[in-house]
């Protein structure tokens, strides 16, 4: 039997591939000195500035959401496992969108927005399970945000579902928009966290419900200051293969909704419930396509490769973590 990571490998390679010969984008023009620091800062893993993220994580996201959409369906984010040997894998994607409002004891809402909203799968499910419901949401992905509107239309959803490209950190709503405010695996993509959450707050109605899900470093124990040289070194060459900022832990994210005033929080790990799905997707890169494609990909592939493997690390030693974390907007005095 091949070994795992040999599997994880083939999987990178195979989404990268795919995706780069599904859409064709023309890259901007760099001179010599242009390519040399790219490629300097691509071995040192340095951070990328906050417009080199957004330009990324557009491009990104851009290349490889039809093919997701694809192999996975309109859903782009991880399935829920309990029992953790279930096979029907896009309801599991479903059922997550579902135990995460039954955990954050949200039974229903007006108005929602969906802040890194994929092709808006989450929207279309919540619109459609909260009967009069209407939901806003937002990508950097120019793709994602057209066909978010095409799907809403093919499921008769256009008018209770809409999509457009906007910045999360200077989202386009009115201060006090939103009973729901959604927020499923978009904010380890944020460069400026105070800014997100800040954001998050402005655009919920006082008493609104705020949902983040996101991927987070483990909590710093008593005493420590920082993460170990070693966990950051790991941390910095997985964001500089997948276009991510500098990472914080879900207590980072506990002390910004407390500095905000925010009521009823709540937070967990659910690391253990979705770490399932990333087999079922392996399982499914499993054929010769993928092994061609690892052979005759280039460095940007070959990394990407290499960061999976550094991401499951991190998971398996306890650094990286599946974080929940819901809380209340005040209500106004």
């Amino acid at each position: 039997m091949m070994p795992l990571r040999f599997f994880q490998c083939i999987l990178v390679a195979f989404l990268s591939s795919t995706c780069c010969e599904a859409f064709t984008t023309t890259p901007p023009k760099m001179g010599l000195v242009s390519s040399v620091k790219r490629i300097r800062d691509s071995i040192l893993n340095r951070e990328r500035s906050r417009q080199d993220l957004k330009i990324g994580i557009a491009g990104f996201y851009d290349r490889s959401s039809k093919l997701w959409e694809e192999v996975w369906g309109e859903h782009m984010h991880h399935g829920y496992y309990i029992p953790e040997d279930r096979t029907d894998h896009q309801q599991a994607q479903v059922d997550l969108i579902d135990e995460v409002l039954k955990w954050a004891d949200v039974t229903s809402a007006k108005k929602v927005v969906d802040v890194g909203c994929g092709i808006g799968g989450s929207s279309r499910h919540i619109v459609r399970k909260f009967a009069g419901s209407s939901a806003e949401g937002i990508t950097l992905s120019p793709y994602q945000a057209n066909r978010g509107n095409e799907l809403a239309k093919e499921q008769g959803l256009e008018a209770s579902a809409n999509f457009q490209v906007a910045d999360a950190l200077e989202m386009p709503f009115d201060d006090n928009s939103f009973d729901l405010v959604w927020s499923l695996e978009s904010g380890e993509h944020m460069p400026d966290k105070p800014q997100f959450v800040n954001e998050l707050f402005r655009v919920a109605t006082p008493g609104g419900r705020i949902i983040i899900v996101t991927w987070c470093h483990r909590d710093l124990e008593q005493g420590e200051t920082s993460l170990t040289k070693k966990e950051i070194k790991l941390l910095n060459a997985i964001n500089r293969a997948y276009y991510l900022p500098q990472w914080c832990s879900v207590q980072d994210y506990v002390d910004l909704l407390e500095q905000q005033g925010a009521t009823d929080i709540k937070r967990e790990d659910w690391s253990y419930i979705i770490a399932p799905f990333w087999k079922a997707v392996i399982r499914s890169s499993l054929n010769l396509r993928s092994l061609l494609g690892l052979l005759k990909s280039g460095f940007s592939t070959q990394r990407g490769a290499y960061a999976m493997l550094l991401m499951l690390r991190g998971f398996d030693k306890g650094l990286i973590k599946f974080g929940l974390l819901t809380c209340t907007k005040p209500s106004k005095k």
